[in-house]
């Protein structure tokens, strides 16, 4: 705990005087984030320092591997969904971001297999993108099966997120628009999906 409480003080010591301003008019007249992120968990990924976002820019959800699932109004808990319905509904976004990333272990766990040790929530979490296991079986270098597995689950969270009603009475309405990316943890490069051909191409 010591290091989070170094990092606060550097935070109240340096950053807060420069934006106590903004986070002022924040509180006052509450969040208007333009843009959805579903990133994912993993420690090296963060969506606000690859886009360079400010607070009140961004409303963030992050689970393993950064999926979505298919809409399901039912009684269990749906985190993710319930994050989607808030930015999409109560906060009016106008942009859904999925970023999926390199070396992504949910997605290493789809692939081979999860550890024993998660298997109480993570076995059934990735099911979600089960269908990108066969674009990583497709390829002979272990490399280009991961990347192959996580840019075809960026793909089946879109998918399902076109599955929720109210998002896709928003895309058809012109008031949404959903967009996949792939953020490289070594290089740094950020792919955006081609809405047109499909690709991943260069931001």
């Amino acid at each position: 705990m010591h290091g989070l409480i170094e990092g606060y003080h550097r935070f109240r010591d340096e950053t807060w005087p420069q934006q106590r301003a903004l986070f002022e008019r924040l509180a006052a007249q509450g969040q208007k984030p333009h843009t959805l992120v579903i990133a994912c968990s993993d420690s090296r990924v963060d969506p606000q320092m690859i886009f360079s976002a400010g607070p009140g820019e961004l409303f963030v959800v992050r689970n393993v591997a950064n999926l979505v699932p298919p809409y399901m109004p039912d009684a269990a808990f749906h985190g993710t969904s319930a994050a989607v319905e808030f930015a999409v509904r109560v906060l009016g976004v106008g942009r859904i971001v999925v970023m999926g990333h390199a070396l992504c272990g949910g997605i290493r766990a789809l692939i081979a297999g999860a550890d024993d040790p998660a298997l109480d929530f993570v076995a059934g979490w990735i099911g979600i993108a089960a269908r990108a296991r066969q674009a990583a079986l497709a390829c002979d270098d272990p490399v280009a099966a991961q990347e192959a597995a996580e840019r075809e689950a960026i793909r089946i969270s879109i998918a399902n997120l076109m599955t929720f009603p109210w998002v896709a009475e928003a895309v058809a309405a012109g008031r949404l628009r959903l967009r996949g990316a792939h953020f490289g943890v070594a290089t740094g490069r950020l792919l955006v999906i081609d809405p047109e051909s499909g690709r991943f191409d260069a931001a």
